[in-house]
């Protein structure tokens, strides 16, 4: 046997070890019609290239600035693996990187997969990925391209994870922040009929450790849903209808209310001096918010900390544009209503999150 040759029986392989580079290349041809259908005119080139060309056309532009956002879905993906569906988790993957951009003001130009796995299983790429394109023709953007990483040893086979990345554009003057919010400007919350992709970890303690529920069985007792049909609700996408309504209400700043639910996310969005004062009273929360509380006895303040309790989005908007605003979001399909107002605090004191009210849990006290 010549040097260097190896035995045709018995020899390690890249499968053997646990990569399979031919699957790899099935799940890239599944996905191939799919990355396309997200296409914009600004797209050069096709999926396989090392990297995503997309020619920005300036001539739209008066002071271009772009605006950046990375995020994944969490251990949403676990329930997604538990009940053996991936066909919309995509679409969570775009809301938390798109409507992160929208905060900004920024029209969503592109976005970024990265799905790491412990095998490669062409279907299941396919799903994931379907749920991403999915999301990406809704909000406008071209999925640009991606990566799919084989994780042999590292995950088991079926487990995944998914991550990307989004890059949008805005007009200089037109960036949205707490430098253009005022005392009196009106809060304009957004419904989130369900967890979107945040809290999963206490949500599945509760839900399947704890109470050891059943994803299969309805959610809760008289539910025509099913546990894994709720908690594998699509996250909202808000960006469309929050761009439309940008256009004919003065808005001066927008919060996506993800991890640290409301208190954590609309300070971000306040000058020190500032302080949001919002009414528990004015929307009801969804069920499953109610079930998670009541199944792990969880206090209100750590569920008002963890999740959104139904509000995914908040609105800051001048206090004459506030109608307008929520004519606007209501025309466009979304669940708005005037949650609070900002109000003046002392001088230098950090922003929060002042509650009045009562919350109103959907099916318990």
């Amino acid at each position: 046997m010549a040097a260097g040759a190896t035995a045709d029986h018995g020899g390690a392989t890249y499968a053997l070890a646990g990569v399979d580079i031919d699957a790899g290349e099935r799940a890239v041809d599944a996905i191939r019609a799919l990355v396309g259908s997200t296409a914009r005119p600004e797209v050069l080139g096709g999926i396989g290239d090392f990297g995503g060309l997309f020619a920005l056309d300036l001539a739209r532009y008066r002071r271009p600035v772009l605006v950046a956002s990375t995020d994944g879905v969490g251990t949403k993906a676990l329930v997604a693996q538990a009940a053996g569906r991936f066909d919309t988790i995509g679409i969570d993957l775009v809301a938390m990187c798109v409507d992160d951009l929208v905060c900004q003001g920024a029209e969503p130009l592109f976005l970024l997969d990265y799905i790491s796995t412990g095998a490669i299983e062409p279907a299941q790429i396919r799903d994931l990925v379907a749920g991403v394109a999915d999301g990406c023709r809704r909000v406008g953007a071209a999925l640009l391209g991606g990566e799919m990483a084989e994780h042999a040893g590292v995950m088991a086979a079926g487990a995944f994870d998914l991550a990307g990345c989004a890059v949008g554009v805005v007009e200089r003057d037109r960036i949205l922040g707490s430098e253009r919010v005022q005392p009196g400007d009106q809060l304009i919350g957004l419904a989130s009929p369900g967890l979107r992709s945040n809290g999963y970890t206490l949500a599945r303690h509760v839900l399947l450790e704890r109470a050891g529920l059943d994803l299969a069985a309805p959610a809760w007792d008289g539910a025509d849903q099913t546990l894994a049909d709720v908690l594998l609700l699509p996250s909202t996408l808000y960006t469309p209808v929050v761009r439309s309504t940008l256009d004919v209400a003065d808005v001066h700043a927008v919060a996506h209310v993800t991890g640290g639910g409301i208190p954590g996310n609309v300070p971000r969005v306040l000058r020190p001096g500032l302080r949001a004062v919002v009414d528990r009273s004015a929307w009801i929360v969804p069920r499953i918010f109610t079930e998670v509380r009541r199944l792990g006895s969880v206090d209100d303040d750590e569920m008002a900390r963890v999740f959104n309790l139904g509000i995914g989005m908040v609105l800051a908007a001048a206090p004459a544009s506030a109608d307008a605003a929520v004519a606007a979001l209501t025309a466009g399909g979304a669940h708005p209503a005037v949650i609070g107002t900002v109000e003046p605090a002392d001088a230098g004191d950090r922003p929060e999150v002042a509650f009045s009210g009562a919350w109103r849990w959907e099916g318990g006290a």
